[in-house]
């Protein structure tokens, strides 16, 4: 790593709190997240005190309503909290960003009752979330997902494995996702389920090629018998309910792919000013400078977009094209600004002295989750034609 301090980015904020709340962020990322994330990383360490950290700061919930211990602030902020965060540390702010999914259809869809009883500890009560919708036959395809929940009086019984879960064995509660009717989307529904819960059991986490602090594990459910006040939305309304959190989750992702960019642009700069070769720094010469230029470019072009998108959802316009278009822009970006910075320190970046290996690592994987960049182009692609013919 670098001795310089990363770039203070020059944002474009709405209010003064909104600038403050931002200079909070990067206070705690520069002193709590970032000195510890090489370290946690190599061993795999999940970093819970960070969230509880962030749950004490109110950073937890910062798009909901006050009323249930929420932030109240748009998306066009919230996105930028999750920005320094994912520069300071990718599994911190991506894993901030899944939990604010796994409370959106609650706090999107729950009645009053449900959003008294539970928001609050989910918001900012110490609680974290993980969103329970891949399996391991229903990926891309979440239409044919199996997890079923069959009615049992005032309860509801859940049988099925879910896959890739964010957060898997280590989350407090669970947004789920399960089949209550017929085949297809519309026989779908959505519950709450508590991480404690009889029958609920975690596998081994993934073994990855980054993000090794955040587990991903399968999650297996042998009879969950849950009460019907726990079922978010009405029956078979579960993948309305998941294809509005996956459009809020796409400019999430977005906005840690810029986080991780940036991280890598810094270290790039930096080293490129430091470094020298001839008698010059590395700095000055034409073919490191364009690299760092096109870097520099992409950041701000990823940027523009997840924030044009995000003032979408914000002024209460339809957002879903946008969404997944700032999720590929931003994710592709990522995946290629970090590999230059690999390149830019030439074989210290193959080394883990410096992170930019560790974040050329940890990009790849925004270009699978939420929704695969293939899947965004057919999301935007349905957006321009139409569905499919065939």
């Amino acid at each position: 790593m670098t001795d310089r301090a990363p770039q203070t980015v020059d944002r474009q904020l709405p209010t003064e709190e909104s600038r403050d709340l931002l200079a909070l962020v990067r206070e705690i990322a520069q002193r709590e997240i970032r000195p510890k994330a090489a370290e946690e990383e190599d061993s795999g360490r999940f970093p819970r005190e960070a969230f509880t950290l962030l749950s004490e700061a109110g950073l937890l919930g910062l798009p909901y309503p006050g009323e249930f211990g929420g932030g109240e602030q748009p998306y066009e902020v919230y996105l930028q909290v999750l920005e320094e965060l994912a520069a300071a540390r990718l599994t911190v702010g991506l894993g901030v960003s899944v939990h604010s999914l796994a409370c959106h259809g609650l706090a999107g869809y729950g009645t009053k009752e449900q959003q008294s009883a539970h928001l609050p500890g989910m918001l900012g009560g110490g609680l974290l979330g993980a969103y329970c919708l891949s399996e391991p036959a229903a990926g891309s395809d979440a239409a044919s997902l199996t997890t079923k929940a069959v009615r049992d009086g005032d309860d509801w019984i859940i049988t099925g494995t879910k896959a890739w879960i964010t957060h898997g064995g280590v989350a407090d509660f669970y947004t789920v996702l399960a089949r209550t009717g017929a085949a297809g989307p519309k026989g779908i529904t959505a519950f709450l389920v508590p991480g404690d819960v009889e029958g609920l059991t975690s596998a081994v986490p993934e073994k990855k090629m980054g993000m090794k602090g955040s587990p991903t594990a399968q999650l297996h459910f042998d009879g969950v018998r849950i009460p019907d006040a726990r079922r978010i939305g009405e029956e078979g309304q579960g993948f309305t309910i998941a294809l509005a959190a996956l459009d809020a989750g796409r400019l999430g992702i977005a906005a840690c792919a810029i986080g991780v960019a940036q991280a890598a642009l810094d270290e790039a700069l930096a080293y490129a000013l430091d470094r020298k070769q001839f008698g010059h720094p590395i700095a000055d010469f034409q073919g490191l400078r364009f690299m760092l230029a096109d870097m520099a470019t992409k950041i701000e072009a990823g940027r523009a977009l997840y924030l044009a998108a995000a003032r979408l959802r914000d002024a209460g316009k339809p957002f879903s094209r946008q969404a997944a278009m700032a999720k590929l822009f931003c994710t592709d970006a990522a995946m290629s600004v970090t590999t230059d910075a690999v390149q830019v320190l030439g074989g210290y970046g193959y080394t883990a002295d410096f992170p930019v290996e560790r974040l050329m690592r940890e990009a790849k994987v925004l270009q699978i989750v939420e929704g695969t960049n293939q899947i965004q182009r057919m999301v935007i692609a349905r957006h321009l034609a139409g569905p499919e013919t065939r």
